[in-house]
């Protein structure tokens, strides 16, 4: 891979997450004609590449002929029957090979596609659909400093990253990243109702409090105080957000969110056995 701007073919690119990433790449200036997207749907294939103006296959066969990059944007549970399908176009042929899926483990892709390939793992999250998404990366053996450097590009297309040293250590960015966002939404869904309950239309519920979610999220980021301090620089003593933090406190928040996501990574791992067949 020596091209500036290596050749990505997404397969599923016209999918949420690999649109979003295609989306930011393009936004980050990325040249169009360097990125091709394959999908089931050939209408809905067609206009992403009309709306986006990349190339579309609908053979990934063909796609994927002199790809750099090939990245995989499919359910966990269709991998199997991709890989195994692309393996004998592989030969011969050393592209990278970038999966988005949960649950699956390096092995089971070296025994699909060929153990000759070079394999990143990544884990992004749903708000790499606006850019601010997050992903954890995991890196197989054969990936060199380029093959880092154009996942590296990638990722920040559509936000941050982190690059993991052990592949187990993708369980817990699942717990920390990807599965993530549906906490926050959780706690934003029981905020909205309490507010509902106590007399404000909905409509003003949602805004009020998806306002000020993203103010906390930009005023953490932008601070260089810790989340904590900055907890508490909104309490008073004996006031009444501190009230409302000593009732959650009470309730075991910490604890309830640390079993959560224990669950979560768990349950990554059963992932990992049932696919790693």
């Amino acid at each position: 891979m020596t091209a500036t701007d290596p050749k990505i073919v997404f397969i599923g690119g016209a999918g949420n997450m690999g649109g979003a990433v295609i989306g930011g790449l393009l936004a980050a200036g990325y040249p169009a004609d360097r990125i091709v997207a394959t999908g089931r749907d050939p209408q809905k294939l067609a206009a992403f590449a009309k709306r986006h103006g990349v190339a579309a296959h609908s053979d990934t066969l063909t796609a994927i002929g002199d790809a750099d990059v090939i990245v995989l944007s499919v359910k966990p549970q269709a991998m199997r029957d991709l890989c195994t399908g692309l393996r004998s176009h592989l030969d011969g042929h050393n592209p990278l090979i970038i999966s988005f899926a949960a649950g699956i483990p390096l092995a089971a892709y070296q025994r699909w596609l060929g153990e000759h390939l070079p394999i990143v793992r990544a884990m992004p999250n749903t708000p790499a659909l606006v850019q601010t998404g997050a992903t954890g990366l995991y890196a197989g053996a054969g990936v060199t400093a380029e093959h880092r450097a154009i996942t590296e590009r990638i990722a920040n297309a559509v936000g941050i990253f982190l690059w993991v040293r052990e592949e187990c250590e993708i369980n817990q960015i699942i717990a920390v990243v990807g599965s993530a966002p549906a906490y926050f939404f959780l706690f934003m869904e029981a905020m909205i109702e309490a507010s509902v309950a106590s007399g404000f239309a909905r409509a003003d519920a949602e805004r009020l409090v998806l306002q000020t979610a993203l103010g906390a999220a930009k005023l953490a980021m932008a601070s260089e105080e810790d989340v904590a301090k900055l907890k508490r620089n909104v309490m008073s003593p004996g006031g009444t957000t501190e009230c409302a933090v000593k009732r959650f406190e009470q309730g075991g928040l910490f604890q309830l969110v640390a079993e959560a996501m224990r669950d979560c990574a768990e349950r990554a791992s059963e992932m990992e056995r049932e696919l790693d067949r």
